[in-house]
């Protein structure tokens, strides 16, 4: 009996409420992976290397042979890991291209009572349906605003009262600024990033806003992918200003006394902007303890930064409003009812 193949919709579907098991390499599924998969590796890298140099050098068979010898001395601990991840039984399986890796792992799960259903196309198909969706026609709004205006906050905030949101900076682990790194876990790969990402777009409601933080196309060491990068830049801006009071505050509550040596070592990088006297006096300010008056200069430098950035950009629409609350939450609330007016005037 042949093993079902699904498409990729269909899996991810599936996926919901099946295990989903990775049969390539620990470092493939390092690399990039789909968020929930369980590694379920039918070769290590070693492995996966003498396979591979077999194949190029003696050929398909030399490969398979190899590849059985490997494989036989573990599918009884195999089939007891499948079992430990998978109590029901079911399982959904995948490699890079849909071969012989997946084809081999279904055919002795289902030998041993499992319920298998294959990718079709493997992670190779699962990578371009998620790349092509992000071309997808949306309704995305950008929240803009100078830095220290806690705009990621206000998204978690619109969230929270019922509003779409893709929150860029938390997948990528990176605040956006020089310093946006400090106090942040690792980076994950962009590979990684695209598909973390594209399980939270295929679940948004396209027909509804879709809140995102403005961004340049570059988050730290991740790029936003280029046709979701496009829709932003063609999608309407609502801008919030915020007192500089409240600006220099938040970036104090962010930064001060995390990482000095990192801060003071990030700074150095904006020598070519700033100068060597304005790093100089910047650096002594954190050294001093002094983070009122470094968020104080370095608010300067990056309003300035926006400002420019901000008018070339084209902006098809710009709506800009006053903040007047202290919290993320009220500004959510302002902005919604913001927009809500606007809605109205229309």
């Amino acid at each position: 009996m042949s093993i079902e193949r699904l498409g990729t919709k269909e899996f991810l579907l599936e996926g919901e409420r099946s295990v989903i098991l990775d049969v390539r390499s620990p470092s493939e599924y390092s690399h990039g992976h789909i968020p929930g998969a369980r590694s379920f590796p039918l070769f290590t890298d070693e492995e996966r290397a003498v396979v591979g140099t077999l194949y190029s050098k003696s050929g398909n068979e030399s490969a398979l042979f190899a590849g059985l010898d490997i494989v036989g001395a573990k599918m009884s601990t195999l089939v007891k890991k499948a079992k430990a991840l998978a109590s029901d039984k079911k399982v959904l399986v995948h490699c890079w291209r849909g071969g012989m890796r997946s084809a081999s792992i279904a055919w002795l799960l289902e030998f041993c009572g499992f319920e298998v259903k294959l990718l079709d196309g493997g992670y190779k198909s699962y990578r371009a349906y998620i790349r092509e969706s992000f071309a997808r026609p949306s309704n995305i709004v950008i929240l803009s605003g100078r830095t220290g205006s806690g705009k990621t906050a206000v998204l978690k905030e619109l969230e929270g009262f019922g509003e779409q949101i893709l929150d860029l900076e938390g997948l990528a682990n990176h605040k956006g600024s020089v310093f946006g790194h400090i106090g942040q876990g690792e980076q994950p790969s962009n590979e990684q990033f695209e598909n973390d990402l594209g399980k939270i777009w295929g679940k948004l409601d396209f027909s509804k806003n879709i809140w995102i933080e403005d961004e340049s196309q570059r988050i730290g060491k991740i790029t936003i992918p280029d046709t979701l990068f496009l829709s932003m830049k063609k999608a309407p801006f609502v801008r919030i200003n915020i007192p500089i009071e409240y600006r220099i505050e938040r970036l104090v509550e962010e930064y001060a006394g995390i990482d000095d040596e990192s801060l003071i070592i990030n700074l150095m990088k904006l020598t070519d902007s700033l100068g060597n006297l304005a790093i100089k006096e910047m650096a002594t300010m954190i050294s001093e303890k002094n983070y009122t008056l470094f968020a104080t200069r370095i608010l300067d430098y990056y309003d300035k930064r926006y400002d420019f950035s901000f008018g070339k950009k084209q902006i098809i629409l710009n709506q800009e409003i006053n903040l007047i609350g202290e919290t993320a939450k009220e500004h959510a609330r302002e902005l919604i009812e913001f927009m809500e007016q606007k809605c109205n005037a229309y």
